[in-house]
């Protein structure tokens, strides 16, 4: 008998970490890697937002705080979604967690019983399907491919929707493909989950602020009213703010659910980094210039790496809205034979063949749900990107058959 749980043989490791791992030990060893797997901006957090985390310190802000989050946090979220959302909340519909994935999986351990389905797009985020998986429910993923832009169709989420359905998750602009829902796209998915009062909304926002060409960002329960009472609604400072250290998701929603969240962190992490909570109060009350300033250079990355990979044999990068991700279509690469004579049959081994012979580190596809692809991060530098583009070039054109 296995001393180990049966809850732990339902997930695996992270995918994008284990790259990022793989990464750092071969350039430990010696050899010349760029690592594009992580979704982690390279610039600094600005120093206003610093600032206030030294200056809680000093004050003596070290000690325990609420569970889910301080008053004067609870307040900051509460002025950003009504600011930047149109939603009103109070501080009693509002939790703040040790990063957007405790969110998650507090709202999925509160709710998910065994049985209950959860409706995943993919291309999705590796963790979703595992924080469900972990919770006792079902994954029910939904494809939407690249010849929809990686968008799920109303059409489509209809047809997976069934009386067990509790939840669909659902990011934009999405991690991996950069996809963004445009308001209108939005409202027809609305119009769907409207007809089934079952159905409860995750909304994953994470990446509102990452978006170019003038795309307007939109969140569910903005666009539906009618949903608000069955919407989550989560964020973080992770990628606009460049906190990922600091580790604070937050989110409104329900105050059932937010009360049974709060239950669940009391008796697992309790509240988050005290410091980290001031911290956030100063990124979401103060200054917000730097983010389009940010966006401009993520922009510029974004058209390199697109048009470069969109010159390399076998490779198909379509333009996203959003986020610091590209995930380009590598149907042109299988089958085809590799100058040591192996022939690449899936993503993954187009992924290892990137790293062995142009040390490229990058995410294959099946860990998203959807193949075969994979997962570019461009928050690094340009010249790390264009020297990578110019490798997985040089790599698809040494390909034979």
């Amino acid at each position: 008998m296995s001393f180990l749980s049966d809850a732990l043989g339902r997930i695996k490791p992270s995918p994008t970490m284990a790259v990022t791992a793989k990464a750092a030990e071969l350039r430990a060893a010696g050899q010349d890697v760029i690592g594009l797997g992580a979704g982690e901006p390279d610039f600094d957090t600005p120093d206003n937002i610093k600032e206030a985390a030294i200056k809680a310190i000093r004050d003596g802000q070290t000690k325990y705080t609420k569970v889910d989050g301080t008053p004067e946090l609870k307040e900051a979220i509460c002025a950003k979604f009504a600011r930047e959302n149109g939603l009103t909340y109070t501080p009693d519909q509002i939790t703040a967690n040790i990063g957007g994935k405790h969110t998650i999986f507090n709202a999925m351990l509160a709710t998910v019983n065994p049985g209950d389905e959860v409706i995943i797009p993919a291309p999705y985020w590796v963790s979703y399907p595992d924080i469900v998986n972990l919770c006792g429910g079902t994954p029910v993923i939904v494809e939407a491919g690249i010849e929809t832009g990686f968008k799920m169709t109303p059409d489509q989420l209809e047809a997976a929707i069934t009386p067990k359905t509790k939840w669909l998750i659902f990011n934009s602009p999405s991690n991996p493909s950069g996809a963004a829902y445009t308001r209108d796209e939005i409202k027809a998915l609305t119009d769907v989950l409207l007809r089934h009062e079952q159905v409860h909304v995750f909304s994953d926002d994470i990446y509102e602020h990452v978006v170019y060409d003038g795309f307007e960002f939109s969140t569910m329960a903005q666009v539906e009213p009618g949903l608000f009472d069955r919407t989550i609604t989560m964020n973080g400072v992770a990628k606009a703010y460049a906190m990922t250290g600091w580790r604070i998701g937050y989110a409104g929603g329900p105050v059932d659910l937010i009360k049974g969240m709060a239950k669940i962190q009391s008796q697992s992490t309790s509240n988050p980094s005290s410091i980290s909570q001031a911290a956030t109060v100063e990124a979401l009350n103060g200054p917000q210039d730097f983010i389009p300033e940010r966006n401009a250079v993520f922009k510029s990355r974004r058209d390199l790496v697109v048009s470069m990979l969109n010159q390399a044999p076998g490779l198909s990068c379509p333009v996203p809205e959003g986020a610091f991700y590209v995930y380009p279509g590598a149907q042109g690469l299988i089958g085809k034979t590799t100058p040591q004579g192996a022939v690449l049959e899936t993503d993954e081994q187009i992924a290892t063949y990137l790293l062995e012979t142009e040390g490229v580190a990058v995410v294959f596809g099946s860990a998203f749900g959807l193949s075969p692809h994979f997962r570019i991060s461009y928050a690094t530098s340009t010249e790390a990107l264009e020297e990578a583009c110019t490798r997985i070039q040089r790599a698809c054109a040494a390909l034979t058959g």
